[in-house]
């Protein structure tokens, strides 16, 4: 019997791996194969969706890029195992090695489960963890295991994971709360949510060992409200453990008892800071709190908690079957384990990717990345996200761990990994996030609430062409009152893509400023379209498509753009042939 998982991530099923699913099911029973066809999360090959794998077994098929079509050629081959009628569709080497070159804990079962089957998570060594916690260790002891391992908080702050645990636990009160922070919102980030549409019970068991270890009984799910399929599965994981006895009373036997359920965040970026997430669970604006006290002391309903993200939970059942040692192997002094992050931008082999800390950047964007698309030049990459900052290629051999990274002035956040090309404006992506913090800031404390809006207001007045002699300054002065004076991290880290682009790409401000000039091309305001005489046909095609009838001439002579009139849509630049239409 044949097994066919189709990868039903939002990546896949964005990619058309529905349709996919229900050829496939209608082929096979055409073609009478005896086969079952079930869903997986990703795998983490986003950009080679829709993926199937076959598994005939111990054997495994990978197909790529599949379309509804290549149903009829996938049943030939299920019905006669001639591999011609799918070798256009076999992934190919140099994409096998995306995977090869990897090393999955927190993702070691996305993409290889049916993560709405309870029976599959068992069977890949689900709730084993669980089961030997509650029934063999003490908390202490796997407190314990969690320190040995060095398991950092994954959510962006790196902070030992069992420091937070044994605070929680030694914390008088009663009840006390286990809550997960899903509310993944940096843009360009998606690992958070891939693991929960692939793997659920991941983070179900690492939790429920959480709550064991600080003496919770109530474990809460904060996830954002746009990922309507990762709460799907995530409510019919929770529904299914509890009926098997892994969520309720007296879990296998014992005196240990959890309950669990899900907030969904209307997806406000500043309810990633712990104490604004608290905020809006007790149903307040989402703001954040003065500390101390630390929600160790006092978190939910002023009680003790304990907040991690959804990668350092997914970690946990591993470390407690393998030994905190193992975790611990691999890695830095300074960093343990693996790292799972998102690659997207200007790069061949978008998706998800785990490495081992102690890598380099090089490691991750050339040798599994696969590169820049389109063979341009490599010329940086944002490190987590709005609260990142930006390393350049020159730094591109920097180890991955958190205090070298910390030293190129980015931060490893969360694992958003944007990848940028020499067509890319520094100063233009520094107001991206800029733009972004500015809407995304709660308004609580000055600092935030004004600095950012400032800082975004002189940015898009330089990628305007309005730029002014020193504006570079007033830009690094404000950045230092921010980070001084903010409340909370997301005003502290908000200036970090301004001052990490002007401390690595300072001549791209200078240029816009001085010589009103966008290095990139990129900034339309400061973008100029010119016909080359010399190469026009005179096919008249970019006057036609110009929208404001700014290019005018005669058939077969060269044509000419009225830069008065031109809006710098770049529509004759794109339509043009002969590489007459340049842009400077």
């Amino acid at each position: 019997m044949f097994k066919i998982m189709v990868g039903q991530g939002s990546c896949g099923i964005s990619a058309g791996a529905g349709k996919v699913y229900e050829a496939l099911q209608n082929a096979i029973a055409e073609k009478h194969v005896d086969a079952r066809v079930s869903v997986t999360g990703c795998i983490g090959m986003c950009f080679l969706e829709p993926i199937v794998d076959i598994y005939e077994d111990e054997k495994l098929t990978r197909l790529v890029c599949v379309q509804p079509q290549d149903a009829a050629a996938i049943g030939e081959f299920l019905q006669t195992g001639d591999e011609r009628a799918v070798a256009r569709l076999k992934i190919a080497d140099e994409d096998s090695a995306f995977l090869e070159k990897q090393t999955r804990i927190a993702l070691r079962n996305c993409g290889l489960i049916d993560p709405e089957s309870l029976e599959d998570a068992v069977a890949h060594k689900g709730y084993a963890a669980l089961r030997e916690a509650v029934t063999n260790r003490t908390p202490e002891q796997v407190i314990e295991e969690i320190k040995i391992s060095g398991l950092a908080g994954r959510g962006g702050a790196g902070f030992p994971t069992w420091f937070k645990w044994n605070a929680a636990r030694q914390s008088e009160g009663s009840p006390k709360y286990l809550i997960c922070n899903a509310d993944e919102g940096d843009p360009g980030a998606f690992m958070d949510r891939a693991v929960i549409e692939g793997d659920p019970h991941a983070l179900i068991e690492g939790m429920l060992i959480g709550a064991y270890a600080i003496g919770a009984q109530e474990a809460i799910v904060y996830v954002r409200a746009e990922y309507p399929l990762a709460i799907k599965r995530l409510e019919k994981a929770i529904a299914d453990a509890k009926a098997a006895g892994y969520i309720g009373a007296h879990i296998f036997g014992t005196d240990f008892s959890c309950d669990f359920r899900i907030k969904a965040g209307a997806g406000a970026f500043v309810c990633g800071e712990e104490t604004a997430l608290i905020e809006s669970l007790e149903g307040q604006r989402g703001m954040p709190r003065l500390k101390p006290p630390f929600p160790a002391q006092s978190g939910y309903w002023r009680k003790p908690s304990n907040i991690n993200n959804v990668e350092t939970f997914a970690n946990v059942a591993w470390i407690l079957q393998n030994g905190g040692a193992a975790f611990a192997a691999m890695g830095t002094e300074d960093s343990k384990g693996t790292k799972v992050f998102a690659l997207t931008g200007k790069i061949k082999r978008g998706g998800l990717v785990e490495i081992p800390m102690g890598k380099t950047l090089r490691d991750v964007v050339f040798d599994v990345g696969g590169g820049m698309r389109g063979e341009k030049n490599f010329k940086g990459v944002q490190l987590g996200g709005p609260s990142g900052g930006c390393v350049p290629a020159a730094l591109i051999d920097t180890v991955i761990d958190y205090k070298k990274l910390s030293a190129t002035g980015a931060i490893m956040g969360s694992g958003g990994m944007v990848i940028m090309d020499e067509s890319t404006c520094m100063v233009q992506m520094a107001k991206f996030f800029l733009e972004f913090t500015t809407k995304e800031s709660c308004g609580k404390c000055v600092a935030c609430r004004i600095g950012t809006k400032r800082l975004s207001e002189i940015l898009t007045r330089i990628c305007g062409g309005e730029g002014r002699e020193g504006d570079i300054e007033l830009l690094e002065e404000l950045c230092a009152r921010i980070k001084e004076n903010a409340l909370c991290g997301l005003g502290q880290t908000a200036p970090n893509p301004v001052l990490t682009t002007i401390r690595y790409f300072r001549d791209e401000y200078e240029a816009h400023i001085r010589e009103k000039r966008c290095p990139a091309g990129e900034c339309a305001a400061l973008v100029k379209y010119a016909i080359d005489p010399d190469k026009c046909r005179g096919c008249s095609l970019c006057s036609r498509k110009c929208p404001v009838g700014a290019i005018s001439g005669e058939a077969r002579m060269p044509f000419v753009i009225d830069d008065t009139a031109c809006i710098r849509c770049g529509q004759c630049a794109e339509v043009c042939r002969f590489g007459a239409v340049q842009k400077g």
